[in-house]
């Protein structure tokens, strides 16, 4: 993705996912702001975004941060807020094994406490090592958890897949993890 549209990125997760206030926009329950209101506002604050670059940046982001609505009035992030959203997404049977990217660094939390959402609303996971290991690497070395999706379901907790394929939940405790 070019520099500039990456800045976009960037800048549109920092205000739909997290600091709304810092353009004067209001997210509403589901995360929602229209389009319309979130140009304004962006023009307001000296920052250029067009209808076009708002497509591009939605279409071009290679990991589907954002959701435009069917009808095309209103766009959200797909999750990673730290913002008290009401996404909507129904509980879903994950895959047996998914997998959860982080620095080495943190091993040692991770092992006491389990995967926990910090200031998000959820724990993020992914279908691959891959992407898990792409992910942890921006915090140090990486290194991708597995986790038993399928017996923490069978223990009733609640998965849910995001509208970009990541796979969420509200905790993962030592136990469901295997460790490299």
């Amino acid at each position: 993705m070019e520099k500039r549209l990456v800045k976009l990125s960037k800048f549109l997760s920092l205000v739909l996912r997290h600091k709304p206030e810092e353009i004067g926009i209001r997210l509403n329950d589901g995360g929602w702001v229209e389009i319309s209101d979130l140009l304004a506002a962006c023009g307001r604050h000296g920052i250029k975004l067009s209808g076009a670059d708002l497509d591009e940046v939605v279409v071009s982001n290679d990991k589907k941060r954002f959701a435009i609505s069917e009808d095309r009035l209103s766009i959200r992030a797909s999750q990673g807020h730290s913002l008290e959203v009401a996404l909507g997404y129904e509980p879903a049977a994950p895959p047996d094994l998914l997998y959860h990217g982080t620095a080495e660094r943190f091993l040692t939390s991770i092992h006491q406490r389990g995967l926990v959402k910090g200031r998000r609303q959820h724990v993020h996971l992914s279908t691959t090592v891959e992407t898990a290991l792409n992910v942890g690497g921006r915090h140090g070395k990486p290194v991708a958890l597995t986790v038993n999706a399928a017996r923490m379901h069978e223990d009733s907790m609640a998965f849910y897949l995001s509208a970009n394929g990541v796979w969420l939940t509200e905790v993962v405790p030592p136990s469901y993890l295997i460790f490299p």
